[in-house]
């Protein structure tokens, strides 16, 4: 037995330095497993990277509302300060409106006179329709009037020629008879008497001749008289039918006149009372208060700068990515948002619009490469992202416009 163990022992001490390689190998193949977990993981996160681009060249971004005056004037009340919260509608601040409410009482009172001109000349129409229908039937009745002077003058220049006739016969007759008696009285054979009667007789008759004929004359003239008249009348009424709608329009276009009086009136009194309400200056949109530059006493010119108002409501994201990562982005694509300033909070968004130009071609100088030392330089195009679920998100209404923002797009699904 002894000689047994003796035996074993030899042959375990002959095989005890073999075993030392075991560790070894045991070793290199641990090393070779996390090699190939480490190349297995780096592959499997270079691959999951080509899913997602991201860039932290991010800010939050939104619209910055400039209050400014609308009216002159000097302030009498300034209601907010710097960093304050305020809602739409809320008073920033008021200028004096004393000569404000003087300019639109002075506007009501010309509004009052321009209405007061088109009642009258509207009330003036019918009137004026009246006195033309009146010019024109009195100027048809002097017609009418003249015409039955021209036939009576006609008439008695008729009725003085008859008597002309009348009066001449009676003068032939009465020489006549004066030349019968002359010889007859030479001889005695009627008496002296006699003869003086016939003579006195004769030139009694071409008395009277004379007499009609210058009645005559008088009548033509009145007929002349009465056919100027008759001329005139007719000329008059013609003249008031021809003018009679003339007046009417004329009247109508002092209607029209008036009304747009009424309406310039009325425009300076809307305007007044426009200027007025600017005298009290209000918040355009809930959000804060920043760079107030506006105090009490300060007189204030059309759209000098007051304030700003930052909104906590409308935000999105720029994020300017380089040229190389917009190959495979596209509008509507999901977004994660991390938000630095929040200890990395994040957020939902969704690529809703891709810039028009780079980054330095809209900036103030843009860069000129047509020069001999040109390198080329990667660019950055702003891509816009929005909010998806901003009002759950933000309740707190923490993020600030230009914050910084890691976004992750994810460009494959």
């Amino acid at each position: 037995m002894a000689d047994q163990n003796e035996q074993k022992n030899n042959q375990g001490a002959e095989n005890a330095p073999e075993a030392e390689p075991a560790p070894k190998k045991s070793k290199r193949g641990i090393v070779l497993v996390v090699v190939l977990i480490l190349a297995i993981a780096a592959g499997f996160y270079f691959w999951r990277s080509t899913f997602t681009e991201d860039t932290d060249d991010a800010q939050v971004d939104g619209d910055l509302y400039q209050v400014s005056a609308r009216v002159a004037g000097q302030v009498v009340h300034v209601d907010v300060t710097d960093n304050q919260l305020v809602k739409a509608g809320d008073p920033i601040a008021e200028v004096d409106p004393k000569d404000f409410e003087v300019a639109l009482a002075q506007a009501n009172a010309n509004l009052a006179s321009a209405q007061a001109d088109l009642e009258q000349a509207r009330v003036n129409l019918p009137i004026t329709h009246v006195n033309v229908r009146t010019s024109v039937s009195t100027s048809g009745s002097d017609v009418l009037g003249s015409q039955a002077s021209l036939s009576q003058a006609q008439a008695n220049v008729a009725a003085a020629q008859s008597r002309v006739d009348q009066a001449q016969a009676n003068a032939v007759k009465a020489q006549l008879d004066v030349d019968r008696y002359t010889p007859l009285v030479a001889k005695d054979v009627i008496s002296k008497q006699q003869f003086d009667a016939a003579v006195q007789q004769a030139a009694a008759t071409k008395a009277a001749l004379a007499e009609a004929e210058r009645s005559v004359k008088a009548q033509q003239d009145q007929v002349s008289f009465a056919q100027q008249h008759v001329a005139q009348s007719q000329a008059q009424a013609q003249q008031s039918a021809q003018n009679a709608p003339g007046q009417v329009k004329a009247q109508q276009a002092r209607i029209q006149a008036a009304i747009a009086e009424v309406a310039q009136a009325q425009a300076k009194v809307d305007q007044a009372q426009l200027n007025l309400g600017y005298t009290k200056i209000v918040a355009p949109i809930s959000g804060i208060v920043s760079k107030k530059n506006v105090d009490v006493g300060e007189n204030l010119s059309v759209g000098q700068d007051l304030l700003t108002v930052v909104p906590l409501d409308n935000l999105w994201v720029t994020a300017n990515f380089k040229e190389t990562q917009l190959k495979q982005m596209k509008v509507g694509q999901e977004v994660d948002l991390k938000v630095d300033a929040l200890g990395g909070r994040k957020f939902k968004g969704e690529l809703q619009q891709i810039g028009g130009a780079t980054g330095s071609r809209l900036s103030l100088f843009p860069p000129e490469n047509a020069t001999g030392n040109y390198v080329k330089v990667v660019q950055r195009i702003p891509v816009r992202i929005n909010f998806t679920n901003l009002e759950a998100e933000n309740k707190d209404h923490a993020l600030r416009p230009g914050m910084s923002v890691t976004p992750d797009v994810t460009v494959k699904q």
